[in-house]
């Protein structure tokens, strides 16, 4: 472990712990809260302009514009919240450009693996993988998986939180 600025453990504990609350409120309660979201935005791009961690303020604001962007299309195809759009951008603040775009890798192969679970768990997995193959070739497949009676759903702050964990914690 090398040593590191008591701002960046600052930034790293920050980020991890508000993604950490999000999964487990969006677990609970299948909701992400504003004020979450808009205070860990509010704290990194402070912090940034503080000049209190591994990025600057034009970091910040390009992880801000890149996790909305990289989350955005998955809101409006259904598969991901509102809450989790505003949630990655947020950490995109802390994270900075370059960190986003390697903690939303991590964070999509976390929400695949997830939602494989969750399909064996709600013993539907044929049904949704057979979904997904139709979103592949065709864009019918898209109301039946945001349909409600399809049990597609579930919390993906906790791949949220764990794309972001993985990331922040490679500083180290």
């Amino acid at each position: 472990m090398s040593s590191q600025p008591v701002s960046d453990i600052l930034v790293l504990s920050i980020v991890c712990a508000a993604t950490g609350l999000a999964a487990v409120i969006d677990l609970r309660t299948r909701r992400i809260p504003n004020a979450l979201t808009g205070s860990l935005a509010v704290v990194g791009l402070g912090l940034a302009a503080m000049k209190l961690g591994p990025i600057g303020i034009g970091g910040a604001l390009i992880g801000v514009l890149l996790g909305f962007a990289f989350m955005l299309p998955g809101h409006i195809f259904g598969a991901t919240g509102a809450g989790d759009v505003k949630l990655f951008a947020a950490a995109g603040a802390l994270l900075g450009p370059a960190a986003t775009v390697r903690a939303f890798i991590y964070t999509a192969i976390a929400g695949g693996v997830l939602a494989l679970v969750v399909a064996v768990r709600r013993r539907r997995l044929h049904r949704t993988l057979t979904a997904a193959a139709g979103l592949i070739s065709n864009t019918s497949a898209v109301a039946a998986i945001e349909s409600p009676d399809a049990d597609n759903r579930f919390a993906y702050a906790p791949a949220i939180a764990i794309g972001v964990a993985m990331v922040a914690l490679s500083w180290w």
